[in-house]
């Protein structure tokens, strides 16, 4: 019987909350109660990387992170990080950044304001590990909703990759797309504001448009794939969705109800804002998801 989705996630929790503790096949697998090579097979289905891929791809992050957050020694992030030596995190580094650490402290983050270089390193810290899980598919669950309300929202800059898929394809593009963002600002010097969201540009029977991607501080630039978009601002309906991904629809019928019996109707392409980080919340239960409507008064 493969190894389910639930046994896998707490073992992303546990890298997620100390990346510098033992992450070995061998250690995840005596956690588990399952077989290394059961383990290494389930990890990599639900994630997307091997275990050994994933923890060095968080320990390079979270590097990157203190290298421009911080003035520690980078032989000292380094080592911190599980490297054993400067030139093993240089070579590794280069590798995910396509710069060395000195050239990446000395370019530093765009926008780079202290309130803006802490709440980037607090979203490398918190979404990183887990860029690739969000819509990923933990068995259902009944969600509960919170009341809709209405908000006054700012334009926000961000970074997405579009693409026309079938809604059954969503969790898989996400894992594939989110990943690609998420690594483009960090080499191109862009602080994160926010958690990982999908917008739905265009919606139909078989086929939807859909951007997934990341709010910035500053307007980036698009560089193939990857657009700098802008979020918009003005009124929006705002509801809390709290369970699995599978009932999100749910939650977007519930504001479209309430949108009609309050005279309103979408004023543009709604998107979900992921705020639980599935590697740090294993419990689909306890997962927050918040779906924003556009607004404007309805043409009768």
């Amino acid at each position: 019987m493969p190894v389910p989705t639930s046994i896998i996630l707490p073992l992303v929790a546990q890298i997620a909350r100390t990346p510098d503790d033992d992450a070995s096949l061998a250690a995840l697998a005596r956690r588990a109660r399952r077989s290394p090579f059961e383990v290494h097979r389930a990890f990599r289905r639900v994630v997307g990387e091997t275990p050994k891929g994933f923890t060095q791809r968080l320990r390079l992050d979270l590097a990157a992170a203190r290298l421009v957050t911080t003035r520690e020694p980078i032989l000292e992030i380094a080592l911190a990080g599980g490297f054993a030596s400067h030139e093993v995190f240089t070579r590794a580094f280069v590798r995910r950044f396509r710069m060395s650490p000195r050239a990446y402290r000395a370019r530093g983050i765009s926008g780079a304001l202290t309130k803006t270089l802490a709440r980037h390193a607090a979203i490398v810290r918190t979404t990183g590990p887990c860029i690739g899980l969000y819509q990923s598919g933990p068995e259902p669950r009944n969600p509960v909703m919170l009341e809709v309300c209405r908000r006054q929202l700012d334009p926000r800059p961000a970074l997405v990759i579009r693409r026309r898929i079938a809604p059954a394809q969503v969790g898989a593009t996400l894992g594939e797309l989110l990943p690609r963002v998420f690594a483009h600002a960090q080499r191109e010097g862009l602080a994160f504001t926010g958690q990982p969201f999908t917008r739905y540009v265009a919606t139909g029977v078989g086929l939807v448009t859909i951007e997934a991607g990341m709010p910035i501080a500053t307007a980036g630039t698009s560089a193939g794939e990857i657009e700098a978009v802008e979020l918009p601002g003005g009124s929006a309906a705002v509801a809390i969705h709290r369970g699995p991904y599978d009932r999100l629809r749910d939650t977007h019928a519930a504001i479209e109800r309430w949108l009609d019996a309050n005279g309103l109707e979408a004023g543009g392409a709604p998107w979900e804002v992921y705020v639980t980080d599935p590697g740090h919340q294993p419990d689909p239960a306890q997962w927050e998801t918040e779906v924003i409507y556009p607004v404007r008064t309805r043409k009768d």
